[in-house]
């Protein structure tokens, strides 16, 4: 399969795409715009999403879930299915705003990834808001990878991964690494990436977004820059230079309100010779795949995401015959 290529899946939208949908229409999107709007309301968030963490959460019988232990942060292996290949991983940053979300809200993604990609999957429990900063979050997140290596797991066979925020933390852990003349992962892939904090007003799909009110996107993103240039691209990676990254796929849905940053990484990373897979859904809400327990269409989305890395695989076996 060619991993330079646009998708838009064409899937018919299921009822429980529609339910789901109008319940975040409803509910998520006017409590966000109602809240979001004092830092306390993040600590509040925060806190309740330590909460979370604590539900039961039913897994297959068939996924394992052991804690896991960095230097400054922790996080957990999640292995799924059988054939899983010890000496692959995938290194996966949860979304959340970057004061949300944690490896265990999630499973639902994890536990299909690594199924799909063969190889367990590292999900990271990086250090976020309110209480640190961005440079925390990427320090965790290149310790990390440096930490796998250490372990003796190949560069190549290393794929980073990232919803929303954990979308900006991928990209920007690429650019990082690259700056840094550090080995590159196999490939990344990016599910809705949050990839631009400059304090532009987000008029494409304002509305039309079931889930992210774009005044609270915009009113984070100055909290997170405070002090920060928000041009620079480990801040706002859709304005770095994407050269020399390894190929990339990027995920969003048509009517999200992050979309537009998702296009620009990727007609970007294509100007710089990085082979992309852009994949957009049609009226699929911001990081849908976190849905898939109950939403068909998230499903389908990780067949799409196992087609990209037997792609990569494929592609880097056959640069290896060549120049054996």
């Amino acid at each position: 399969m060619h991993i330079d290529r646009d998708v838009a899946p064409d899937y018919p939208l299921s009822w429980q795409a529609r339910a789901f949908i109008g319940l975040m229409r409803g509910t998520l999107k006017p409590a966000s715009s109602l809240f979001m709007r004092h830092a306390l309301a993040l600590d509040c968030a925060s806190r309740l999403g330590g909460l979370v963490d604590l539900l039961p959460l039913r897994l297959p019988g068939h996924v394992t879930v052991t804690p896991a232990a960095f230097s400054a942060c922790g996080g957990e292996w999640v292995r799924a299915g059988e054939g899983v290949d010890e000496a692959k991983v995938v290194l996966y940053f949860h979304g959340g705003g970057y004061f949300s979300g944690s490896p265990a809200t999630h499973r639902p993604i994890t536990w299909r990834l690594s199924r799909v990609a063969r190889r367990p999957v590292l999900a990271l429990d990086y250090r976020q808001g309110p209480v640190h900063r961005l440079a925390d979050s990427l320090s965790d997140a290149l310790d990390a990878y440096r930490c796998l290596l250490e372990q003796g797991y190949a560069p190549e066979d290393v794929i980073l991964a990232g919803d929303s925020a954990g979308g900006h933390l991928t990209l920007a852990s690429l650019l990082a690494l690259r700056d840094r003349e550090l080995p590159m992962p196999g490939a990344a892939v990016c599910l809705s990436p949050w990839a631009d904090l400059t304090d532009f007003p987000r008029r494409v799909n304002a509305w039309q977004d079931p889930m992210l009110p774009a005044g609270r996107v915009r009113w984070l993103a100055r909290r997170w820059t405070s002090g920060l240039d928000p041009r620079d691209p480990l801040v706002s990676p859709v304005l770095g230079d994407f050269a020399g990254l390894p190929p990339l796929m990027i995920l969003t849905g048509s009517t999200e309100v992050l979309r537009d940053e998702a296009r620009r990484v990727a007609v970007r990373a294509r100007q710089a010779g990085v082979p992309v897979r852009y994949e957009e859904w049609r009226r699929m809400p911001h990081c849908f795949p976190l849905l898939a327990d109950v939403v068909p269409e998230a499903r389908l989305a990780f067949r799409h995401m196992g087609e990209f890395l037997s792609a990569v695989g494929a592609s880097s076996a056959r640069d290896e015959g060549a120049a054996a």
